[in-house]
């Protein structure tokens, strides 16, 4: 049946439309956002309401635009001093403890798959291997979206842990993905391919998203635009030059742009509040717009068969592989990290996009039980997103690794570029600095020190020497070179 566009874009607004609206009821029984937007492309889909929508491939190419961006967006938001404290736990998880799951998980379904379940599940050890590493890494616009939304604030650095981990995790999993189907079709891949291409990936990936990302944050620093929008839009397309210049190069290019999100994110860069403001929202649509689709996408009739299955490897991958292998990938750190963090680590191996759009790859590659592999992860997902997202706060709460969240400084909303060789920094007016004087010219600023404004109730306010200092008010101010002491 031929749709016109029209009809075509007012479905897709009215799905969108009813995704947010349901996003809305299920947070307020602490359903996580994404589950929502899931749950309605099932919904509205073959099983459902009837819209009929098949097309793996332009699945697949959908994730990809949508991860680049996600994880792009993610690597902003990371702060280097932030991360720099756990850089190898954090790797340690998203290399050796993505091997180690779907090692374990792997094992699991080749030896559950010689019960007699009478589910018709049944997969070689290559298959359940493959099975295994389409859903081993935890998904980044999950573990972004939930931390963030529930506005949890975690003890002993986890929080920049569990992002860096799931920000940089998805490309050993595809590597896996690629791997094992090259296994199934070619019957076999020496030692010293995977060897050499794990390298390639991985090398090539991180060099060419520094290099590149360096490069970006020089341009946009240096290219006059009379419209200020454009700098958004120069991003973006950043982010797929990014993407497709390091895939060409046979490297990973999810693991490119977020490394180069990760630069950009920590250098002086023109309209960055701007930039960060536009990609927030894009990252918002796609992440709507991919939940949705994998769920039009998925016929839920067809998961009936392998539910058993999938609850049982749902159950082992929470309870033994994903707790084993972050026990295992943490052993070189010793008592730096204590049992209950690792506990939380454990629990927060949640999947969601990441690991569908990976089992999409067998279905195009056309493989032998690629229609229940995919079928299987989405279960899994579901019951991941249900399960550890709902309860994600509670069990930080339960282990007393949360603390109060901090209070968020946005120098007034003003950022510098990085030619004005200054630096910003809100304080807040106490007793103790009052002591030091009542009025700003008493402050004794250091020399090249201005307080360039002051925030007082709702109200903004240019200041003079002269102006007497209130307790509350909060302080902007700009200097050359060294920070202002608080």
């Amino acid at each position: 049946m031929n749709v016109s566009i029209e009809i075509g874009l007012l479905v897709s607004a009215f799905l969108i439309f009813c995704s947010i609206l349901m996003s809305k009821t299920g947070y307020r029984f602490g359903i996580p956002t994404l589950l929502m937007f899931l749950l309605a492309g099932m919904l509205f889909g073959t099983d459902g309401l009837g819209i009929q929508f098949d097309d793996v491939s332009v699945a697949q190419h959908i994730g990809m635009v949508a991860l680049c961006i996600i994880l792009f967006t993610g690597g902003m938001d990371t702060k280097m001093e932030d991360i720099r404290p756990v850089l190898s736990p954090g790797v340690m998880l998203a290399t050796s403890g993505v091997f180690l799951t779907t090692l374990f998980c792997g094992l699991f379904v080749y030896w559950v798959s010689g019960w007699q379940l009478h589910t018709g599940v049944g997969f070689t050890l290559i298959g359940s291997l493959l099975l295994a590493a389409t859903m081993s890494s935890t998904d980044s616009a999950s573990v972004f979206n939930i931390l963030r939304s529930q506005q949890i604030n975690l003890k002993h650095n986890l929080k920049p842990m569990l992002e860096l981990e799931s920000g940089s995790n998805d490309p050993m999993a595809y590597l896996l993905t690629i791997i094992l189907i090259q296994c199934l079709q070619a019957g076999g891949v020496s030692g010293w391919e995977i060897l050499w291409s794990f390298l390639l990936q991985f090398v090539v990936g991180i060099t060419g998203g520094y290099l590149l990302g360096r490069l970006s944050v020089w341009l946009i620093n240096r290219v006059s635009l009379k419209n200020a929008e454009l700098y958004s839009i120069m991003v973006l397309c950043f982010i797929f030059i990014i993407y497709c210049s390091v895939y060409l190069l046979k490297g990973n290019g999810y693991l490119a742009v977020y490394i180069a999100g990760m630069v950009i994110g920590n250098s002086r860069l023109f309209k960055k509040k701007e930039i960060g403001t536009f990609l927030d929202g894009m990252t918002w649509l796609l992440q709507i717009v991919m939940f949705l689709m994998l769920g039009l996408l998925v016929n839920p009739h067809e998961m009936l068969p392998v539910m058993l299955t999938a609850v049982l490897v749902s159950v082992f991958m929470t309870f033994v592989a994903r707790p084993l292998s972050v026990w295992l990938s943490l052993l070189p750190f010793g008592r730096k990290i204590t049992h209950k963090s690792k506990l939380f680590i454990s629990w927060v191996g949640i999947r969601g996009a990441a690991p569908i759009i990976f089992a999409t790859y067998p279905v195009m590659a056309q493989v032998d039980g690629a229609s229940q592999i995919f079928n299987i992860v989405f279960f899994v997902t579901l019951i991941s997103l249900l399960f550890q997202g709902m309860s994600l706060s509670w069990v930080a709460r339960k282990l007393g690794l949360t603390e109060p969240l901090p209070e968020k400084e946005d120098n007034f909303g003003i950022e510098l570029t990085e030619d004005v060789g200054s630096t910003l920094r809100e304080v807040l007016c106490t007793e103790e600095l009052l002591q030091r004087g009542r009025h700003i010219r008493e402050l004794s600023l250091p020399e090249g020190t201005l307080v360039i404004m002051i925030k007082r109730g709702d109200r903004y306010i240019v200041p003079n020497g002269s102006l007497e200092l209130m307790l509350g008010d909060r302080l902007l101010f700009m200097q050359h070179g060294e920070t202002v002491e608080r």
